[in-house]
């Protein structure tokens, strides 16, 4: 599969000799964009073979998980159940209103309950109410998920950093394994968390090569957080390149890249891939809550 890769020309790079790239899997599919691709296919495709109608799994309110699995299973003849965490929003953002319209149920947990989704209480109470599934973990986080994902870099060994944003760290965690030994595998976390976090002791238990390392210090306060500098960044960064970057995810590794560059963290002639992983359809809702006008497209 060949998916586009664009070079960025800004004028930090060329003083610097940088080149960076920025492979848009958010142009693959208008609702299975980014990297949702690769880590639903294989789920859907076990689900099926297993004799599975029905799909449940999990995301928040924003959710390109819940907004691409909604569609992949109406496409397919599959019913499919969205588990939102938190209470219900009224009226419906963008992403839930796209789910509902393809047939997705969606049922809330509270923020206690959601945290504990994976115990064999909660797993128990939704198949009381709604019968049996294929069981899909938040972000398709799975052995699944990590298969699919290795083939997103298949053909990108001449660059020397490859970085991506993290959510559940799948994504990062098969970007790693299909990496060259002498190439350095950079992610940027969008949620608050550290060495000792969940997502790091996946990543960690996930990954078979030694050449990664997480960047802490650009989740701007945590998962869906933001300030000015990061909307500005967006704003500017679509001006000078025509590229739109979700705010949740693709902006904040994108700027911590690119203010790594400016403090001379990267070495001269080095070339750098970043992966856009979609979620643009996130932008729709800030756009709709908050009055902004992030670039979508």
């Amino acid at each position: 599969m060949t998916i586009k890769t664009d070079e960025i020309s800004l004028p930090i790079l060329l003083s610097r000799n940088i080149k960076i790239y920025i492979k848009r899997l958010d142009l693959m599919h208008p609702y299975v964009s980014g990297n949702k691709w690769f880590k639903l296919k294989h789920n859907f495709s076990e689900a099926v073979v297993n004799g599975y109608n029905k799909i449940l799994t999990f995301g928040g309110a924003y959710s390109n998980h819940i907004f691409s699995t909604a569609y992949l299973a109406k496409e397919l003849g599959l019913q499919s159940i969205g588990v939102i965490r938190g209470e219900e929003i009224i009226p419906k953002n963008y992403t839930l209103n796209f789910a509902e319209n393809c047939n997705m149920k969606l049922h809330y947990l509270n923020r206690d309950d959601f945290r504990d989704r994976e115990t064999e209480r909660v797993i128990n109470f939704l198949k009381d109410k709604f019968g049996d599934f294929y069981l899909m973990p938040l972000g398709g986080n799975n052995l699944n998920s990590l298969k699919g994902g290795e083939e997103i870099i298949e053909q990108d060994d001449r660059y020397d950093f490859i970085c991506s944003s993290i959510g559940t760290g799948s994504t990062f965690s098969s970007i790693t394994n299909a990496s060259q030994q002498n190439q350095n595998i950079l992610g940027f976390p969008a949620i608050r968390m550290n060495n000792n976090s969940k997502t790091y002791q996946f990543i960690k238990n996930a990954t078979n090569k030694n050449n990664w390392k997480l960047i802490f210090h650009y989740d701007f306060g945590g998962f869906a957080k933001y300030d000015k500098n990061l909307i500005n960044f967006i704003h500017k960064f679509y001006e000078e390149t025509k590229i739109p970057l979700d705010i949740i995810y693709t902006a904040k590794m994108v700027y911590g890249v690119i203010d790594m560059v400016k403090k001379n963290m990267f070495t001269r002639n080095s070339k750098i891939l970043l992966i856009h992983t979609g979620g643009l359809q996130g932008n729709i809702g800030f756009n709709e809550r908050f009055s902004m006008k992030l670039p979508i497209s």
